[in-house]
């Protein structure tokens, strides 16, 4: 469980009903969920054993006006401690 709670603080995801705004393209998007997972990563090169690590998936729906929640473009990620793709593409408006 701490390991979940870690991704969260140290990558700085935002909540469920918080707004992004995506870097590339200065869309808003809300996000819907939010939960934990297990990925996979690389077999474990001396014993080749599958190996997976913890990760936080996380759902967004763009936001536009006229357009009821979860009607229209949705998006989901997956993020890892070993990963920076949060804070390259997303910054957290609300």
């Amino acid at each position: 469980m701490q390991d979940f709670e870690e991704i969260i603080r140290q990558k700085g995801l935002p909540g469920v009903g918080q707004t992004v705004r995506s870097k590339k393209y200065r869309t808003l998007w809300r996000v819907l969920e939010k939960r934990e997972l297990w990925q996979d990563i690389e077999d474990d090169p001396q014993t080749r054993e599958p190996r997976i690590i913890p990760a936080i998936y996380v759902c967004y729906w763009r936001v536009r006006e006229g357009v009821a929640p979860g009607v229209g473009k949705m998006m989901g990620y997956t993020y890892t401690l070993y990963d920076n793709t949060f804070e390259a593409n997303w910054e957290i408006v609300s």
